[in-house]
């Protein structure tokens, strides 16, 4: 009977000091997965901070710098503006004479569709 509960004492304790193993096991996979995230996180952003850092010296390189660029559109822009300008004053008052002469020229008309009827 002694040998019996002798033989059971140590299965439960083999059986607690698996559990232990295990449990420090799953612990250590989950450091080396947390860590190995962490690496990974690190990695992609070194790899953003490279990718960003080549496509500002190629913008650079391709279209000069923002300054530049924006002094090009703003030139444009006005450029556009006093042409646009100029040709309202040309074109102002033939368009309000033509317009005032469709709207004072009313030709009154029956509809197709109109039935008289008595």
């Amino acid at each position: 009977m002694a040998s019996q509960t002798q033989g059971i004492q140590q299965l439960l304790a083999a059986e607690k000091r698996a559990a232990e193993k295990v449990g420090e096991a799953r612990k250590r996979k989950q450091r080396r997965l947390k860590q190995a995230k962490e690496e990974a996180q690190e990695e992609i952003e070194r790899y953003r901070q490279e990718r960003e850092r080549q496509f500002k010296e190629f913008e650079a390189k391709h279209m000069g710098s923002r300054e530049g660029v924006a002094a090009k559109i703003d030139a444009d822009t006005a450029s556009k503006i006093v042409e646009m300008n100029r040709s309202i004053s040309v074109n102002k008052a033939a368009l309000l004479s033509e317009i005032l002469t469709l709207v004072y020229d009313i030709k009154p008309t029956v509809h197709k569709n109109f039935q008289y009827t008595k």
